[in-house]
């Protein structure tokens, strides 16, 4: 019953394909090579139709031989270079002029004539049961070639009697690229030399994955999300075309060959959002493919932008663990490059706020990847001169994306500004969250925009962020008609949802039923469900609760509290009731000890959240203290931003560079320092409650009042996956968190006192 429902499931695919203009025939796996793993009569079909010239030279060299010459030649550089390097750039054969091409992608200016009739000649196919190995009689469900080369692998399971995780199985167990006792690796599953990447489907979920490494080959979900959690929703997203044999209602996954892979989707996808990423001696450790909310999310903003043109606002609300670096570095590169239906270029540059270290070279390998094309990007550092020099020069320079830090940000925006409105120079600025401290001018410009509880941190040491940074641009230019702004942020304040959100009728007033929304969502629950982020508030545990549990003899009953393994490792402290900062120092030193030091065999860490910067001193001498005279081998550092007077601490202003405060820093980012396993536990008040990526948290020790969006980011710190990571504790000594349910997290916690 299940072959047949797979058989049927086949039958619908390779028929909804054939409609999209893929060819496909019944006994097509038959003219599979499996030594050269190609499909070669769309090799030959391909360049004998685009490259006339260049087969009749082949010919006249190889004779009967010039087949064999050149799948053998192809052969040759899809193992030395990859099969994404190959198709993008072609081979070279000894006897023609230039790289012979096996594929055209659709330039970003489509003029050419040449290039475009080209492109039409791309040869996509679907072959079905495909016996791959020269070793065994094992066979693919589906494998997808463009021009003869293969694309993709599918394996299919019907969720009557199998599930996708069935199929996932089947590659990591049975489609092993190194067979054990094998002799030879298997050409079409190899990386990076074979298929790009290959599907695990079912009727209801995607995974895919761009390398197969046996039992330990990592799966990423590839759905489209269902009401903001994750899977797919029951019916199709549109209107399809009649296809014989398709059930009543669709799959839930026929997004998959009905718009990922349509013919021009799936080109696109080959040639402009594949990414190898490569190490130092630039050989392929690994291709980004797009998830389905990074590729569903710049392809409606590229259309929007086309659509609507310069001057539009944008809020891509993507939760961490979303992949954010990569989709801002596709969005830039996409705006660069974006062309309207006048054949002229939309943006004279892309501006990219963030302080993500690896984005402006990711933006760089990404963009040579595409056009071995390498001076795109500039980064404004300041490091060779001023950094307005810099930024001038940038902007005139013909650079397409201009990446800065937050410090810079307010300079650089009011630049483009200004060459927007007296140049008539159109601009996309892209703000990724990043946070930074502010004083003078700049922190006395944010009063419009910060609440009275920021405006305090702010004045304690607080950082702020693009977004605030935004709101008081923006305020200050009602109309930026020439700039087009594309806000990410995991956790966007009330001022940004006015400024960038949009109302699902603009024509009428804003009202409950009219309030400003983000133009994309990937929530914090479906990020949760699918295993990128951890679910923090499981063992979210205040203080007060375990108190009471201890104190009025109460059994934890395990139906009214879910999270009795956290409660129960605390009771043995919370008889420590903290009436002062040195016994709320042995109930966080006590409790990482026995509850968090020994995950991830011993490397997790923990960051405890104070309400002030003099408090973060006090913390940091009593926690020192504490530890020295149990004789613990724990490290610790603290952060907080400028100088520090307190009185009863010592005479002279405190620093993180104080040696009394972090002696072991010895010139060392903070960040740099604790990823080291000399320190374990970060102190910090008002600074990295964001935007701070650390992924061996394990532990949070929480002595400040959190409420709403502050909430969300500080307890973020957390959920950052990593291998072996399922467990994670916090422990609030101020605020009460009621229990909350999944949905409401896609937006945001509220903790009260």
């Amino acid at each position: 019953m299940s072959l047949h429902k797979e058989i049927k499931l086949e039958d619908e695919v390779c028929a909804s394909l054939s409609v999209q203009g893929w060819h496909y025939a019944e006994g097509d796996a038959q003219a599979y090579d499996r030594a050269r793993a190609l499909f070669p009569a769309d090799v030959l079909a391909w360049v004998q139709a685009t490259q006339p010239q260049a087969w009749e030279a082949l010919s006249k060299n190889h004779g009967v031989a010039a087949e064999a010459a050149l799948l053998d030649r192809i052969r040759k550089q899809l193992d030395d270079r990859g099969t994404l390097d190959v198709l993008r750039h072609g081979v070279e054969m000894l006897g023609l002029r230039q790289p012979l091409s096996l594929a055209q992608f659709r330039p970003a200016l489509a003029m050419n004539k040449e290039i475009l009739a080209k492109y039409a000649a791309n040869r996509l196919r679907v072959v079905r049961q495909v016996r791959y190995s020269l070793h065994n009689e094992n066979a693919i469900d589906l494998v997808l070639f463009l021009n003869g080369l293969p694309v993709a692998t599918v394996e299919l399971k019907s969720d009557f009697t199998q599930s996708v995780g069935d199929a996932v199985d089947q590659y990591r167990f049975d489609r092993n690229p190194r067979p054990k006792g094998q002799s030879a690796a298997e050409p079409l599953l190899e990386f990076p030399r074979g298929a790009l990447v290959h599907f695990a489907v079912s009727n209801s979920e995607v995974c895919m994955t761009t390398r197969l490494q046996g039992g330990t080959t990592t799966f990423l979900p590839f759905n489209r999300g269902y009401d903001g959690a994750a899977g797919n929703p029951p019916t199709p997203p549109a209107p399809l075309p009649k296809i014989e044999g398709r059930e009543a209602g669709g799959h839930r996954t026929a997004y998959l060959w009905e718009q990922v892979w349509a013919r021009e989707s799936w080109l696109e996808i080959i040639g402009r959002y594949l990414v190898a990423k490569r190490d130092s001696k630039k050989q392929m450790t690994s291709i980004i493919f797009p998830r389905y909310h990074q590729l569903d999310a710049t392809r409606q903003l590229m259309a929007a932008v086309l659509a609507e043109g310069a001057g539009g606002k944008y809020l891509v609300q993507h939760s961490a663990g979303s992949g954010k670096t990569n989709s801002i570095a596709w969005s830039a590169h996409f705006l660069a490059d974006l062309h309207d239906v006048a054949h002229k270029k939309l943006f004279d540059t892309v501006l990219v706020v963030s302080d993500r270290n690896v984005l402006d070279a990711q933006l760089q390998e990404a963009i040579f990847d595409f056009e071995r094309t390498s001076g795109v990007v500039a980064s404004i550092t300041g490091d060779s001169a001023s950094k307005s020099g810099e930024l001038a020069q940038a902007l005139s320079g013909g650079k397409k994306i201009v990446v800065c830090t937050i410090q810079t940000f307010p300079f650089a925006l009011e630049a483009v500004q200004k060459l927007a409105a007296t140049e008539g120079k159109r601009f996309a600025v892209i703000a990724d969250e990043a946070h930074s401290s502010q004083t003078g001018a700049a922190a006395s410009s944010l009063k419009a925009v910060l609440s009275a509880e920021e405006l305090k941190e702010l004045a304690d040491g607080g950082e702020i962020g693009t977004e605030d940074v935004l709101a008081v641009k923006m305020a200050t230019r009602a109309n930026d008609a020439g700039i087009t702004y594309v806000a990410f942020t995991a956790t966007p304040k009330a001022k940004t949802l006015e400024l960038f959100g949009r109302r699902p009728h603009p024509e009428l007033p804003a009202g409950p039923d009219n309030l400003p929304a983000p133009f994309h969502v990937y929530s914090m629950r479906q990020a949760i469900e699918e295993g990128f982020i951890l679910d923090v508030l499981k063992n979210y545990t205040p203080y007060k609760l375990a108190f009471k549990l201890a104190h009025q003899g109460k059994a934890l009953d395990e139906r009214d509290v879910e999270r009795s393994a956290a409660l129960k490792s605390l009771i043995r402290w919370v008889k420590l009731h903290p009436y002062n900062i040195s016994q709320k120092v042995q109930v966080v030193v006590e409790h990482y000890r026995e509850n968090v030091s020994p995950l991830l065999d011993g490397e997790a860490k923990a960051m405890v959240v104070v309400g002030s910067r003099v408090e973060a001193v006090r913390w940091k001498l009593a926690i020192e203290k504490y530890i020295k005279a149990q004789g613990y081998g724990i490290g610790t550092l603290v952060a907080f931003s400028g100088e520090v007077n307190d009185a009863e601490s010592g005479g002279e202003p405190f620093t993180e560079n104080s040696k009394l405060l972090n002696p072991g820093l010895r010139g060392r980012d903070i960040r740099e320092a604790f990823a080291t396993e000399e320190y374990r536990i970060l102190l910090v008040a008002n600074k990295f409650q964001t935007g701070f990526d650390q992924p061996l948290l394990c532990g949070m020790y929480v002595d400040k009042r959190l409420a709403g969006i502050q909430a969300v980011q500080t307890l973020s710190r957390l959920n950052r996956a990593y291998p072996g990571k399922d467990t994670t504790y916090v422990l609030d000594f101020v605020n009460t968190c009621p229990r909350i349910p999944l949905p409401s997290r896609t937006m945001a916690c509220h903790i009260s006192a």
